[in-house]
């Protein structure tokens, strides 16, 4: 069962991520003193004694003024609220109404649905009430004082909201598949995004830089359930200042970490840039799941050779990151989109997978028949015990050897190698610990005093 949701809707910098982030509980938002720095909606889950609920964050409105990104906000803060089951309406108590705090209640007075004033930026319990007085005015109804910063009066905001959603009763949560979306400026992320769920839920502009969070949405395909993270583009460090976007490129990288798996979005007109090489090594780094998604592919001139010579250059430039899956789209035309989630289900799986420790050997036992363990120069040669897997998410194989620096680089990609043309893996990084005898012989003492104790 959907959980309700509540739209938060107000001009820019009345510190509505703010108040976001006190009634969720969390510090997901962006928080920053500049105006726009929200522009597309975000969702986060928060509570007040027994209902649970989900928030939406949307940009500042502002209704006089047609340039850059402003018309897409009003388009997402109408959205918000066709879906939404209350609405609370954030003003700015230390500012006092203004004329745009005036035409945005008068929209939402066209609005049929039930609506909440907060007064924000109320610190002084004393003040406040004068402050939140001011805007009776407005014709509302009660402004409630809150102070998104310190949490005063917030509580009794909660206690009115809960009286106007509905209630959800024994909310079965659901198992889902976080998929976060990644990728340099202008790639087409949040285009993509929206082909998934065949409406805007991200404001898509030929302008990089849009999407300033990260966006969390829920769609389900064949009973299942997917969690799309869509984030900023990330631009090397020396390009980016701190304000909005270092925050949103830091809010990038915590996704690609809460993820299942990764979705790298590459430009198809503009090909592999080092910027895509290092985000594939943060990938890797992190231990995600990951698939290469070539978007724009309906841009790019082809004949029968295109799509492998493509597909060969895309593996050789990321080459640490080989086991992923190269799926070649169109987010525009939707060419392709679909057949993503079938990619996402396999890598995700391939992620989670554990291998009996049986298998494990007789792999080993045949890829030393085949290629024996190097020698060093006094004849001494290296010796594979036995190997188990530790771990999945990534797949980690803890290998027991007599000394592991015996296995040079070759040897240890060679073992790798075997181990994905006998057990798959395809999609996701998997881990080799090479444990020596000393090691080995550790852990047996410490189990043994573990054991006595």
């Amino acid at each position: 069962m959907a959980l309700p949701i509540v739209a938060i809707i107000g001009r820019p910098n009345v510190g509505k991520s703010t108040l976001v982030n006190r009634l969720a509980g969390v510090t997901d938002a962006i928080v920053h003193d500049e105006p726009g720095v929200t522009r597309d909606r975000t969702y986060r889950l928060a509570f007040w004694q027994d209902s649970e609920f989900q928030i939406v964050d949307t940009g500042g409105l502002v209704f006089d003024d047609d340039t850059e990104f402003l018309p897409l906000i009003r388009e997402q803060a109408a959205a918000a609220l066709t879906e939404a089951s209350a609405a609370i309406f954030v003003v700015d108590g230390q500012t006092g109404p203004t004329g745009a705090d005036a035409e945005i209640a008068a929209w939402l007075r066209q609005q049929s649905i039930p609506l909440l004033l907060a007064v924000n930026k109320c610190e002084s319990p004393q003040q406040g009430m004068i402050q939140a007085s001011q805007f009776w005015e407005l014709g509302l109804g009660e402004p409630y004082p809150v102070s998104g910063i310190h949490g005063g009066g917030t509580g009794e905001l909660l206690d009115e909201l809960i009286t106007l959603i509905p209630s959800v009763e024994d909310v079965e949560e659901v198992p889902e598949t976080k998929v976060a979306i990644v990728g340099r400026p202008n790639v087409g992320k949040s285009s993509l995004l929206n082909a998934f769920t065949g409406q805007s839920r991200a404001i898509v502009s030929p302008i990089s830089g849009t999407t300033r969070d990260a966006i969390d949405m829920v769609v389900e395909r064949q009973d299942k359930t997917y969690r799309l993270i869509d984030t900023a583009g990330i631009r090397r460090k020396k390009n980016v200042e701190y304000g909005p976007e270092f925050f949103g490129i830091n809010r990038a990288f915590k996704a690609i970490r809460r993820s299942n798996v990764v979705l790298l979005v590459i430009d198809a007109v503009d090909g592999v840039t080092e910027q895509d090489q290092k985000l594939a090594g943060r990938i890797e780094e992190d231990g995600r799941a990951a698939i290469i998604v070539v978007n724009k592919w309906d841009a790019v001139e082809k004949d029968s050779y295109t799509i492998y010579d493509y597909e060969k250059e895309i593996k050789d430039r990321l080459h640490f990151i080989d086991w992923a899956e190269v799926i070649f789209v169109s987010a525009l035309t939707g060419q392709r989109v679909e057949k993503i989630f079938d990619l996402v289900d396999s890598a995700a799986e391939e992620h989670q997978r554990r291998v009996s420790t049986s298998v494990i050997n007789e792999v080993l036992q045949e890829a030393i028949s085949w290629h024996s363990p190097p020698t060093n120069r006094q004849g001494r040669q290296g010796k594979i015990y036995y190997g188990t897997q530790v771990k999945s998410q990534p797949p980690t194989i803890a290998l027991f050897v007599n000394e592991p620096q015996r296995f040079n680089e070759n040897y240890r990609r060679y073992i790798e190698r075997q181990f994905r043309q006998q057990l798959g893996f395809t999609g996701t990084p998997i881990r080799l610990l090479w444990r020596g005898k000393k090691a080995r012989d550790a852990e047996d003492h410490s189990n043994n005093r573990a054991t006595r104790v």
